[in-house]
C-alpha cells in the first residue's frame, strides 16, 4: 500500500512569501500615585495601555513582525487582553530613581528576534544589562548579523510612589475571540 506524503512542498516552497507576523508597538511611560499600584496604573496610562489586561510573553519576536516605537492609541474595548513584553520598576523612597527598559534585536536575514526586559537604579546600568542580554541571546542562537534597539523610561520619587515602564504591545484580543 502506497502512502501519500503528508506535505508536498513542490517547487513553490522556494518562492513562498515570508511569514507575516504581528505589528509590535514599543511604548514607555512613567507615573506617580498614592500607592505603588496606582503609580503603576499611571505609568500604564502614560504608555497608552491602562485599560487592558496584560498577558506577558517571554521575549520572542516572530519572523515577519514589524517592531516600531509608538504611542498611538491601540484599538480596544475596556478589559481586552494585550499580549506583551513588560519591564517595570517602582520606587517609594524619597530621592529614589528607577529605570525600566526593553531592548530588542532581530536577525537581518530572516527577521526573527528577541526582546529583553530589565530594570535598574541607573540608566547606565540598565543600558549595560540590556546590551549584555541581547548579546548573549543572539550569540546563543548563532545570530551574527543583527539590528538592535533600546527604549528606556525613568521616574524619580519626590514624595508619592512612582513607576517607570516599557512595554512591547503585540496584539489586543477581545474575550470573545481565541482561546
Amino acid at each position: 500500500m502506497d502512502s501519500a506524503p503528508l506535505l508536498d512542498l513542490g517547487d513553490d516552497a522556494a518562492s513562498a512569501a515570508p511569514p507575516v507576523g504581528p505589528r509590535i508597538t514599543v511604548r514607555t511611560g512613567s507615573g506617580t500615585g498614592r500607592t505603588r499600584l496606582s503609580a503603576f496604573d499611571a505609568a500604564l496610562r502614560a504608555a497608552g495601555v491602562a485599560d487592558l489586561n496584560l498577558v506577558t510573553l517571554s521575549s520572542v519576536v516572530p519572523p515577519g513582525s514589524t517592531v516600531v516605537e509608538s504611542h498611538e492609541p491601540l484599538a480596544h474595548t475596556h478589559g481586552d487582553r494585550l499580549w506583551c513584553v513588560l519591564a517595570s520598576a517602582g520606587a517609594e523612597q524619597h530621592g529614589e530613581v528607577v529605570w525600566a527598559g526593553l531592548g530588542w534585536a532581530r536577525e537581518t536575514r530572516g527577521g526573527a528576534g528577541v526582546f529583553v526586559e530589565h530594570h535598574s537604579g541607573s540608566e547606565e546600568a540598565l543600558r549595560t544589562q540590556i546590551a549584555l542580554s541581547l548579546e548573549d541571546l543572539c550569540a546563543s542562537r548563532g545570530w551574527t548579523a543583527v539590528e538592535s534597539h533600546t527604549v528606556v523610561a525613568s521616574a524619580e520619587c519626590v514624595s508619592d510612589p512612582v513607576c517607570a515602564l516599557a512595554v512591547a504591545a503585540y496584539e489586543v484580543q477581545g474575550w470573545g475571540t481565541g482561546g
